[in-house]
Formats: structure tokens, C-alpha cells, sequence
């Protein structure tokens, strides 16, 4: 191969690359105003609907509890994975840790962090409407992300595909490296990102609030 093939296939490698990355952020950017408007719609409905159990109820408050589970976990599992992602999603195969058993456990662990959420209404229907909007929005993510990956890191990336699941976790793959290279801006902000989930806990109590003083009309009680 001469000079100029050389510098022609390189050109055109940072070229691909380049046009993976502004794919990448386009997907990015199209998750945030989604995530958004999910909220919004979300929010909308908890103004107008309420948990049978009253919030005095044992139950109420259990249901309450077992979500900042979740939202911590929420949090912790996804510093865990940014320790191991750490800004290298654009330009590498992160296929160990949390990776090695799902080839999204960031995803996952916004799952919890959305389920928390909806938990702190004292409604597991409530809760599980939050997980389940966040899981069609990021599978839809998701795909246009695997599409991206797949076309660049080839049969690297179908064999991952095969071996690990999308969201699983497959436990009995578990794999770590030996040495991490941790980039500590990119941790904190995944776990200040995270931290959005504990607003719901005032916002939702201030609804509540709202409601008994009847400022706000519940339509809908739900278990």
C-alpha cells in the first residue's frame, strides 16, 4: 500500500469516526427532549391521580422506602458503570464489568432510579408507569446506539451482541479488568446526573400536599 492509500484509509477513518460521534450526540440530545416531555406527561398525571393506601398506611410508607432503595441503588449503579465507560463509549467496546453482564447496565439502573421515582407517589402502578416510560425511551436509544456501534466496531460488536444481553443481567458472564483508567469529571457528573431522581421525593410529597388541601383534584386512585 502506498502514501497516498494510506493516508486515504486513515482520512477516511477519522472520518467515520467523526460522523459517529455527531451521530452519537444527535441520539443523545433526541433522549434528553424525550426524557422531558416523559417527564412532563408523567408529571401530569400524578397531579391527578392518587395511591388508594393512605399516606398515613403502613403500606404507603413502605412502598415509599423500598424507592429511595432503588433510587440509591439507581445512583451507585450507574458511578459503577461510569468507573468503567469513562468517556471511551465513542471510542471503544467497553465489554468488562457491569459491561460483561449487560451491554447497558447504565440503562438499567435508570430503570430503578425511574421506578424509585414513581415509588414515592405510595403507588407501585404509578411506579411501574415511570420504569416502563423509561424503558421505551432508552430502547429506542438504544437501538440507534447499537446501529452506530455495530457499524463501527463490526464483528467485534455482533459477537458481544450474542454473548451478552441487552439489558439482562447474564450474571455467569461477568468479566473485570485488572486496571481502570478513571476520568473522576465523567464519574461525578453520571453520579450528580443520577441525583435527579431524588427530587421526586419533595415534588411528590408537595403534590400530596397539594391534594389534601384540594388545590389539586385527584381523578384516578390507583393501588
Amino acid at each position: 500500500m502506498d502514501h497516498h492509500q494510506t493516508f486515504a484509509t486513515a482520512s477516511s477513518q477519522v472520518t467515520k469516526s467523526h460522523k459517529a460521534c455527531k451521530d452519537l450526540q444527535r441520539i443523545q440530545q433526541r433522549r434528553k427532549r424525550t426524557l422531558r416531555i416523559g417527564v412532563l406527561v408523567l408529571l401530569c398525571l400524578v397531579c391527578f391521580t392518587r395511591a388508594w393506601l393512605d399516606r398515613d398506611h403502613d403500606w404507603h410508607d413502605a412502598i415509599e422506602a423500598v424507592g429511595i432503595i432503588a433510587i440509591a441503588l439507581c445512583i451507585l449503579g450507574r458511578g459503577w458503570c461510569a468507573l468503567y465507560i469513562g468517556g471511551r463509549k465513542k471510542t471503544a467496546l467497553v465489554t468488562r464489568g457491569p459491561y460483561s453482564i449487560s451491554r447497558n447496565p447504565l440503562y438499567v439502573f435508570s430503570f430503578m432510579g425511574a421506578f424509585g421515582a414513581g415509588a414515592q407517589t405510595g403507588s407501585l402502578v404509578i411506579a411501574g408507569l415511570f420504569c416502563l416510560g423509561c424503558w421505551l425511551v432508552f430502547r429506542m436509544v438504544v437501538e440507534h446506539e447499537e446501529a452506530m456501534l455495530a457499524d463501527r466496531f463490526g464483528s467485534a460488536f455482533h459477537d458481544y451482541c450474542q454473548a451478552v444481553p441487552r439489558f439482562g443481567p447474564k450474571l455467569m458472564m461477568w468479566r473485570d479488568e485488572n486496571d481502570l483508567v478513571i476520568k473522576p469529571g465523567l464519574f461525578l457528573t453520571t453520579i450528580r446526573d443520577a441525583c435527579w431522581f431524588l427530587v421526586a421525593v419533595p415534588v411528590f410529597e408537595g403534590i400530596k400536599l397539594l391534594q389534601d388541601q384540594a388545590w389539586l383534584v385527584p381523578l384516578i386512585w390507583l393501588p
